[in-house]
Formats: structure tokens, C-alpha cells, sequence
């Protein structure tokens, strides 16, 4: 689904106007399973509604649809590099939170 953020002044203004694909529940789950992440649709809705670190998205009237340039970019950072044991993992998270906190 495609909805475009249109000014009211003229078609020369819709035309240049951004247009961003937006994903119901059911298509963002499909999208993030071809990308590695299972995530059934009623676990994409329990992790809006609880904040436990879900894909951002955004509401037209009661009915959530998801960003798809936001929902890629939060799949790829769900995505680790490869480690051999879990306290190479650890020592890697740690290393990677260091760097970001870096200016």
C-alpha cells in the first residue's frame, strides 16, 4: 500500500510530493520472514502494544501499518555478525555500544 503526504496547492506540488510504501501487519510479517525474522503478525501486534522493541509503525485511524523503509532498517539491525560463542557475541555488542556512544 503506497500513500502519498500530497500539498493542497496544485498537481505540480503532488507530483514532487515523497511517497512511502506502508505495510499491514500480515505483509510486514511476509516482508521480515524473506528477510531471516519470523515474526507471525499477532507477535508484530503484542510487541507494539507491550514496547518490548518491535518494528516502528504508524496508525491511520485505529488500523497499524508499517514503513517500509523503517521496517527494513530495523530488520537489518536485528541482524548480528557471525560469532563463534556467545561471549564473542557479547564482546561484540559491547564493542559496537562503545562505538556508537563514540562522537
Amino acid at each position: 500500500m503506497t500513500f502519498a503526504t500530497a500539498p493542497h496547492d496544485g498537481a505540480e506540488a503532488a507530483a514532487s510530493s515523497p511517497r512511502e510504501t506502508l505495510l499491514t501487519r500480515a505483509e510486514a510479517s511476509v516482508f521480515l520472514e524473506g528477510k531471516g525474522i519470523r515474526m507471525k503478525p499477532t507477535t508484530l501486534a503484542r510487541a507494539y502494544s507491550t514496547g518490548s522493541g518491535g518494528p516502528p509503525c504508524r496508525h491511520i485511524r485505529n488500523k497499524p501499518y508499517y514503513p517500509l523503509d523503517l521496517l527494513e532498517t530495523w530488520a537489518e539491525a536485528q541482524i548480528t555478525a557471525p560469532a563463534a560463542s556467545s561471549s564473542e557475541r557479547q564482546r561484540l555488542r559491547r564493542e559496537a555500544r562503545r562505538r556508537e556512544a563514540t562522537p
